[in-house]
């Protein structure tokens, strides 16, 4: 199993304010020599990811305290020349909310050969919530979305001078990515998604799907994913085709590790304190998502708020409550390797786990909590993949 070390990059010290965390938030309450601090830290913590073994993921957020990171891309330039082994994930990039993604393009071709072909690029939708900042229509993001997939890919693919675009939403006259990328033709594409519509999509293309800490979606989608891919490439998917996302607290003893938790799990609770006009642009959904969505009472963030058995959660829900819903793996190394073991059996296997850390935690809780994953817990999913491998 690949391990990559994932942190949102949050500005903690303001989650305590009255006021809404995302799209209108006033900038005024991030000190910029705290930020700066912040910023430092993480990316001393990725540096550490690297020497232990482990890969890196970075995503982007804007307008929000939840992360500071407004730009994967430019997050994974930075790390290519601070990192020796380390894959580095984009994920991911939002192109939906992006305006032009010639730029996009040239961004990831840059950061992959700076990093000499160690670059993972993942072209998301992105949140509900940025298309307020980009003032793009609900309606049309999901043809816009492919549009600029398609665009990307073309441009990274090219290699013999310019082309021209002309679609619903982009027009370019010459489209040259210079330098081209390391990885030929492309580095390798990953997607995200909560839903097996987008699952079976990503299967056709041979794409790396991610699930990010929602284990229903997880067993909906792999199982989508697996019989497309069949069906589309005539042989099973490989492990490492399949991701998930979960947050990962890891201390010598129990009590440590819950104390970490709960620190960490402030962040799903920020994340959901969102004005609800931002939560569901009218229009971005397709009548039945939509209906259903409706129907769950779901947000933007799409957190459980039942246990599976329907039992209703605490609020905040304790790190308990996220343990049994498989959004958090936490205690000593030997419950964490059984609680992700728990996991990855009752969704048929996964190739690789993405680890969130973050603040509030204090950085040397990170340094210590991803040091323990790292030698302690790391190895045994390694083999055990391998057994799948085998038993496959």
């Amino acid at each position: 199993m690949q391990s990559w070390y994932f942190s949102e990059q949050s500005y903690a010290p303001a989650w305590d304010e009255p006021v809404p965390p995302k799209v209108t938030a006033p900038s005024s309450l991030v000190d910029p020599e705290i930020a700066h601090r912040l910023l430092r830290e993480y990316i001393v913590e990725c540096k550490l990811a690297d020497e232990l073994g482990m890969n890196i993921m970075t995503n982007e957020h804007h307008a929000t305290y939840t992360c500071m990171s407004v730009s994967a891309l430019m997050t994974l330039g930075v790390l290519a020349t601070h990192t020796r082994r380390a894959r580095l994930l984009a994920l991911g990039v939002p192109i939906m909310n992006r305006m032009d993604p010639y730029r996009v393009a040239e961004e990831a071709a840059y950061v992959d050969v700076l990093s000499r072909g160690r670059l993972e690029l993942g072209l998301i939708k992105g949140s509900t919530f940025e298309l307020y900042m980009s003032n793009a229509n609900p309606v049309t993001s999901g043809d816009r979305y492919w549009e600029a997939h398609n665009l990307i890919v073309a441009a990274l693919s090219k290699k013999d001078g310019p082309m021209s675009y002309e679609g619903d939403s982009y027009n370019y006259r010459y489209l040259n990515v210079i330098p081209g990328c390391y990885q030929q033709p492309t580095p390798p594409i990953w997607m995200t998604t909560l839903s097996p519509h987008t699952a079976r999509e990503a299967a056709q293309r041979g794409y790396v799907i991610a699930i990010t800490a929602v284990a229903r979606a997880a067993r909906a989608c792999f199982p989508a994913y697996r019989e497309e891919y069949q069906r589309v490439h005539g042989k099973p998917a490989p492990l490492d085709r399949l991701c998930y996302l979960g947050q990962v607290v890891v201390a010598r003893d129990e009590k440590t590790a819950h104390e970490r938790a709960r620190k960490l799990l402030r962040f799903n609770e920020t994340s959901t304190r969102i004005d609800p006009r931002f939560i569901n642009p009218p229009g971005m959904l397709p009548p039945a998502d939509n209906a259903r969505v409706l129907r769950a009472g779901a947000t933007s963030t799409h957190r459980n708020t039942t246990l599976p058995d329907g039992t209703p959660m605490s609020n905040p829900p304790t790190p308990r409550e996220q343990i049994i819903n498989h959004v958090l793996f936490a205690g000593t190394p030997d419950q964490v390797y059984g609680q992700i073991k728990t996991f990855y059996d009752s969704v048929g296997g996964f190739g690789n786990l993405l680890v969130q850390l973050g603040s509030p935690m204090a950085h040397d809780e990170i340094c210590d909590s991803l040091t323990l994953y790292a030698t302690e817990v790391m190895p045994r999913l390694d083999a055990l993949t391998k057994s799948y491998k085998q038993a496959a």
